[in-house]
């Protein structure tokens, strides 16, 4: 493989298996590094501070303006009228300077039981020099990765909501250059939705009065794309997450928080025969049974964040937590903490992300930043 390809694939993979090696042939058994692989994998990348602060936790906690990346359901319950927020996080800082993600998502409620919904991820990969197979610069580039996406969630009942989101993403990594002894490069395309579904009620605990939720969100549930027309096309990374939250006031100030977030990716397993031919359909229902380490494997491909949130007077909030994904699996390992601050209409939130367990991981020390604008009350909610 030239260099060009190479940097190429390399870009592609990196938030995917960090730490994992892929390992071909036959895998008999569940010991093997065997991380999956899709395109776009910046899609997975938790967006805004006061879910990463959470250990990327957020399809049924507390509505909030980001969760268009999360649960869109969520929407309908906002006590706002409607919302924007922007948020900003530099990637992979150990590795490069200049690469970075942002995030600007909306919402705007329709009187007491609808909402839309928007957002727009861009991912900027910094500068790259493109070489040729004998390592000579052909010019430099700016490769780039973006998601645009409108969301509609509507009340089932008093507690029960649903959401669905459509997509459009673009991933230019060749920034237009291309070789004459290799395929012509182009930017990879897919359209894409997201069906989610929240459920949250009130409970009681002695006189102490608490709420907990559920929610699942099917995300990125769309085409395969592909670099080149002689590539075969990778799947995007098609997911599936459950979760919940149980939340306890103690008093009329201060509340806390716990939740959990179990995704799955819901694209086919690595293994001896060529998935880059299987439907979208068929890759998605395979993903349940096709890891070659058999069900001890698909259970592997599970990855787990619980996170906290203790909140004062809906003023200010201190968060942290733990994201688990298995060694083989891309052995992202890591806690998280980060704080929030509610000024009038604003809210400032900030996230720390800690690698205790490998101190070169290209995660450690993330930070992200993110700035809200409240707008109204919401109407009946």
């Amino acid at each position: 493989m030239n260099l060009f390809r190479t940097t190429v694939f390399s870009v592609v993979l990196i938030p995917v298996s960090l730490s994992a090696q892929h390992s071909t042939g036959v895998i008999n058994n569940t010991d093997v590094p065997n991380a999956i692989r899709t395109a776009v994998p910046f899609m997975t990348i938790a967006p805004d501070s006061r879910s990463s602060a959470m250990a990327d936790v957020g399809v049924a906690t507390t509505p909030d303006v980001n969760s268009q990346h999360w649960n869109p359901a969520k929407y309908v319950f906002m006590e706002k009228k409607g919302g924007i927020a922007l948020s900003y996080s530099p990637w992979l800082r150990s590795l490069v300077d200049d690469m970075n993600l942002l995030y600007l998502t909306g919402y705007w409620n329709l009187g007491r039981i609808q909402a839309v919904s928007f957002s727009l991820r861009y991912f900027d990969m910094g500068s790259i020099s493109f070489t040729d197979s004998n390592g000579s610069t052909l010019r430099t580039g700016n490769p780039n990765e973006f998601a645009f996406d409108v969301g509609y969630s509507r009340k089932i009942s008093e507690n029960i909501s649903a959401g669905i989101a459509f997509r459009y993403i673009r991933s230019d990594l060749s920034s237009g250059v291309s070789q004459a002894s290799s395929p012509k490069a182009k930017a990879g395309n897919s359209f894409a939705g997201d069906i989610s579904m929240y459920y949250h009620s009130d409970m009681y605990i002695g006189e102490k009065k608490g709420q907990w939720a559920v929610g699942i969100n099917l995300s990125n549930l769309g085409s395969k794309m592909s670099y080149s027309n002689e590539q075969e096309k990778m799947f995007i990374p098609m997911n599936l997450c459950i979760g919940g939250s149980v939340g306890f006031f103690f008093d009329s100030y201060n509340k806390l928080t716990m939740a959990a977030d179990f995704n799955k990716l819901l694209v086919p397993t690595p293994n001896d025969n060529n998935n880059d031919d299987m439907s979208v359909p068929k890759g998605l229902f395979r993903s349940f049974s096709d890891a070659p380490g058999g069900f001890e494997e698909e259970l592997h491909e599970i990855t787990v964040g619980g996170g906290l949130e203790y909140s004062y007077r809906n003023f200010f909030a201190v968060r942290t937590g733990y994201h688990h994904e298995n060694r083989y699996k891309g052995n992202r390992r890591y806690f998280t903490m980060g704080v929030g601050v509610v000024m009038n209409v604003f809210e400032i939130d900030f996230s720390y992300l800690i690698t205790p367990y490998n101190n070169r991981d290209p995660l450690a020390n993330t930070l992200r930043f993110s700035l809200v604008f409240n707008i109204g009350e919401a109407s009946g909610n």
